[in-house]
This record gives C-alpha cells, sequence and structure tokens, in this order.
C-alpha cells in the first residue's frame, strides 16, 4: 500500500502553481488541455473547474471551442484590446508637440504631464483620453518623468539667494583636520 503524499504549505503552493500555469502560452495551453482530458473521462465542467481552480463557465468555453475547432481551438489568440483612438498621422504630430515647450501652445504649465496632454489632445486634435493613459503614452513615445523643481521667492531675490543651493559653496569653507 503507498503512503500518501502530502504537499506542504498547500495553499501557497497552490497559489504558486496557478501562477507558473499563467507565466507563458503553452502552459495555459497545456492546462485547457488537462481541462478537455478530465471532462473527457467522464468529469463535469463543474468537477474539472473545482479541480483546475477555474469558473465553471470557462471550462464549459474550452469544451466547446474543442468541439467546434480541435485543438485549435485550445490555442490562445492574440487580444487586440481597445483600439486606440489616435490616428497614424497623431502619432508623429504628438511627439512633435512634445518636444516643443508647452508654452508655445498657450499653456502655463512648463512641463508635461498626464492631465495638460489629456487637454492637449482634447484642444488640438478632438480626442478624449484620460491622464492615466496619457502617462502611458509619454511612456510609449520614450519620454520619462521629470518632477518639477519647486519655484520659490520669485518676488524676493534676497530670499531666492539664501535658498538656493550653490550660494552657500562660494563661500570659504575651513577644513577641519584631525589632531596633527
Amino acid at each position: 500500500m503507498m503512503r500518501k503524499l502530502e504537499i506542504l504549505d498547500k495553499e501557497i503552493m497552490a497559489i504558486a502553481v496557478r501562477q507558473e500555469i499563467m507565466r507563458s502560452e503553452e502552459s495555459r495551453y497545456d492546462h485547457r488541455l488537462h481541462g478537455v482530458l478530465l471532462v473527457c473521462q467522464g468529469f463535469s465542467c463543474r468537477q474539472v473547474a473545482g479541480f483546475l481552480g477555474q469558473d465553471p463557465r470557462t471550462v464549459q468555453r474550452w469544451v466547446k471551442r474543442f468541439n467546434d475547432r480541435g485543438f485549435a481551438g485550445l490555442v490562445e489568440h492574440e487580444r487586440p484590446g481597445r483600439p486606440t483612438r489616435m490616428k497614424e498621422g497623431h502619432w508623429d504630430q504628438l511627439q512633435d508637440d512634445l518636444h516643443k515647450h508647452p508654452k508655445e501652445f498657450g499653456y502655463t504649465q512648463n512641463l508635461w504631464d498626464g492631465k495638460l496632454l489629456s487637454h492637449h489632445l482634447v484642444e488640438q486634435y478632438g480626442i478624449k483620453i484620460g491622464a492615466r493613459q496619457c502617462q502611458r503614452i509619454f511612456r510609449q513615445l520614450g519620454f520619462r518623468f521629470r518632477k518639477p523643481r519647486p519655484i520659490i521667492a520669485t518676488a524676493d531675490p534676497e530670499a531666492k539667494k539664501r535658498y538656493k543651493k550653490s550660494s552657500t559653496a562660494s563661500k570659504k569653507r575651513t577644513r577641519l583636520t584631525c589632531g596633527v
């Protein structure tokens, strides 16, 4: 009689195995194959879903796609997502716009950010895109985030001079030496 083997930290390992399955397209395909195989062996979609940690409707979709298209039905195809609102010509023009200073377009800001780009796209191109998506557009176009430096005491030159880091560097410094 064979002894029953146990896996230590079952819950954590189950999560890790599911993550490993989802890591690659090939392992997801194998996962779907196992699901269809279990249905072929007489298990219900609900039972298979319980074994594999899937929703029963997901297993039903696998079986339907397998019945309709065979093994090809279990292969993952590209999911394009939502179509872009930007037209092909807009990308080049937008890249040119972002290389210009925002003040050239009449904006008061010194740097481009997601909110300003969102506003700019509505004004110049009639395209409404949220600020968060505009931050993704910056990354797509190869721009990086720059944190604006604070401008303080512009009305008071003395306060500005005291604030600047370089104002103390011009003063002579005395060097302290150790005991010799």
